[in-house]
């Protein structure tokens, strides 16, 4: 497996054709925050501007949050956000908060070594499991789960309670 904590090379191809090299590395500063803006919008629509991702990860790491991303030519092209947490549940355990590849780069292999990089990253933290939610509707998401190995095992629920 990867090395999360370092830089590491991903030689894919895709259709025959070699693809640029890609790099698997943390989004450590603003601005490689800010630079994933545009594949977390993808996953995320919600979020208006680079700074706004900005001002949120930064509070969110508060808490451990993590951005691992998929670089070519210094263009993040997948990520994953994730941390590790722990409950009564599944005691300790990696959460993946948001999991999205660029359009044009699905199927290329590059979400499952995102996963496998974060999967071992957990391991290497003393988690037993990896958990992420996914919306009912997302079927092409459910699938690509499916093959990675994540079983379907609750449904979560919530509501509005007030001010966001």
């Amino acid at each position: 497996m990867e090395p999360v904590g370092h830089q590491s090379a991903l030689s894919a191809s895709r259709g025959g054709s070699a693809l640029s090299e890609i790099l698997l590395r943390h989004a450590e500063t603003d601005r490689e925050v800010a630079a994933c803006f545009p594949v977390m919008a993808l996953l995320r629509p919600h979020l208006r501007t680079a700074e706004e991702l900005v001002t949120r990860v930064a509070r969110q790491r508060a808490a451990g949050y993590r951005v691992l991303a998929a670089w070519r030519d210094d263009l993040p092209l997948a990520l994953a956000g994730y941390r590790i947490e722990e409950n009564l549940i599944h005691g300790r355990f990696l959460y993946v908060d948001d999991l999205v590849t660029e359009e044009s780069e699905r199927g290329s292999g590059i979400g499952a070594r995102l996963l496998a990089a974060v999967a071992t990253e957990g391991r290497r933290e003393g988690c037993t499991r990896l958990v992420l939610d996914t919306a009912l509707d997302n079927v092409l998401a459910h699938r690509f789960y499916y093959r990675q190995g994540l079983l379907a095992r609750a449904l979560r629920f919530s509501r509005a309670i007030g001010a966001a």
